[in-house]
């Protein structure tokens, strides 16, 4: 009997597991499971789809995500890119290293719709319940279809979960925080940067909301940013209006007062302070309870529930590959659920558990983090037929990446990298990164492809309309040296 299964989410991961059951159909792998992909938002791509609106949505839901405007990828996109579906495929030519948000959704997009997956997705449909019989063995799921203003219910024989752990805020407690008269929110709720030009912005957290959001508002004019730490300074060398402080204690008035004795007073509060595992339609039983780590434990090859290996969770781990991570999921959960991969017993699955989690702990620099997620990734990927993408070179792009960021935090973006797929290098930015207030794909890929006598007719999956057909000009500035994480906070 064709087993039946219910993946919960259409962003990345959702997009990916959809995929990898394609490519399997493609392949003549076997018969494909019935699927169905419940998606909250009214559209695919997840945590890429901007919306304006903050705490819940048009449905009475909580607002999934935490995308803002101006944003641009905050890693290179060679370290994102599908095995099977390259940029300069989408795109046609060879595009920048960094590009905005939209662009990249348009890249998601693409392969999205050369997949045909959008079918098996039904839109507006709120995941409320999920509960697992031992007698029928099958996982009951209840939505909401906001669609037909309805509760829904439906059984499967397996579940994914792919609805990410960048949405539900963890938000501390500041003594006076109560009384302060500016602005309060959570990096969640944090949408368009020109809301703090010429104030005075306190960052709370070093890490990479923190700095991007901070350079955004630095970008759009903010009078003051300052970046409030707990465990150490970010290291960068910030332009002027900058400051780091440490660890925010308290508040009184407009008045921050720090960990060091120092004040500064404040207009605006973010708190890049982190977010939540957080699954209320699980049972207890069946929930994944971890912090944001690179190998949470109590899953399988980070993938199969301990708890019921018919359960499965994808892009739980912290993040510096991201799209192609999720896809060596996906592949690995596909092989399992299809029979191609047997699962070890009990014993054997903690061992392995174990064993990643022992090598995490060792872990000493962020150079050890960056390859020993390549090598996580190279596990799963070597016991599926997913394409060969050389993660390992693009965990030395990633290394690059932290240099580059080090030298100029604030130009990094101007920065070319070579795609391990393609051996291409990605042309510079038509002009500085701060320089370019535009984000829109139509901006960036009129301003940043060439144009030529003759446009090309082709559209893109997406609003990006304009693309154009020239050779691409020489990079300046420092390329990766090897020809060989969302971005990691452009989760």
């Amino acid at each position: 009997m064709t087993p039946k299964i219910a993946i919960l989410g259409a962003g990345p991961s959702g997009l990916a597991q959809l995929r990898a059951f394609e490519s399997a159909r493609q392949a003549g792998l076997g018969p494909i499971p019935e699927i169905v992909c419940y998606e909250k938002q009214a559209d695919l791509g997840g945590m890429w789809n901007y919306t304006w609106r903050t705490g819940i949505d048009e449905n009475g839901e909580p607002v999934h995500g935490s995308m803002y405007r101006y944003l641009w990828s905050n890693g290179p996109k060679e370290c994102l890119e599908f095995a099977d579906y390259s940029f300069e495929e989408h795109f046609g030519q060879p595009i920048p290293s960094y590009p905005p948000r939209a662009v990249l959704q348009d890249y998601i997009m693409g392969r999205v719709e050369k997949s045909h997956a959008r079918k098996h997705i039904k839109f507006n449909h709120a995941v409320h319940q999920v509960e697992y019989s031992e007698q029928t063995e099958k996982f009951t799921v209840t939505v909401m279809n906001h669609t037909a203003d309805r509760v829904e219910t439906d059984e499967f024989d397996h579940v994914i979960v792919a609805t990410g752990h960048f949405s539900t805020p963890n938000v501390p407690h500041f003594k006076g925080i109560d009384h302060f008269p500016g602005r309060v929110l959570h990096a969640h709720d944090f949408r368009d940067a020109r809301e703090f030009t010429d104030k005075r912005v306190l960052l709370v957290g070093s890490s990479y909301s923190a700095e991007d959001i901070g350079s955004q508002c630095y970008k759009y004019g903010a009078a003051r940013v300052l970046i409030s730490y707990r465990s150490g300074p970010t290291g960068y060398t910030w332009p002027d209006r900058f400051n780091e402080v440490p660890l925010l204690q308290r508040l009184e008035g407009n008045t921050a007062h720090f960990a060091d004795g120092t004040s500064e007073d404040v207009d605006a509060i973010v708190l890049c302070t982190g977010y939540k595992h957080y699954f209320p339609f699980l049972p207890d039983e069946l929930r994944l309870r971890t912090s944001n780590r690179l190998y949470p434990r109590g899953m399988y090859k980070g993938i199969v529930s301990e708890h019921n290996p018919k359960l499965m969770f994808l892009g739980m781990q912290d993040q510096y590959f991201t799209f192609n991570m999720f896809d060596a999921q996906a592949w690995y959960a596909r092989d399992v659920i299809m029979g191609a991969i047997t699962l070890p017993d009990a014993d054997a699955q903690a061992a392995d558990i174990n064993h990643w989690s022992e090598r995490e702990i060792a872990l000493a620099s962020t150079d050890d983090e960056i390859e020993f997620q390549a090598a996580y990734i190279r596990d799963l990927v070597d016991a599926t037929d997913y394409p060969e993408f050389h993660v390992e070179a693009q965990g030395e792009l990633f290394k690059e990446w932290l240099i580059d960021k080090r030298d100029d935090i604030m130009g990094y973006r101007n920065r070319s990298y070579r795609s391990t797929l393609t051996g291409s290098i990605a042309p510079p930015l038509h002009e500085d990164w701060l320089s370019i207030l535009d984000d829109s794909a139509e901006y960036f890929l009129a301003n940043n492809l060439p144009r030529s006598r003759k446009q090309d007719k082709r559209l893109l999956s997406r609003g990006a309309k304009l693309a154009v057909n020239a050779v691409v000009p020489p990079v300046r500035g420092r390329v990766a040296a090897t020809a060989e994480r969302p971005p990691r906070a452009a989760r």
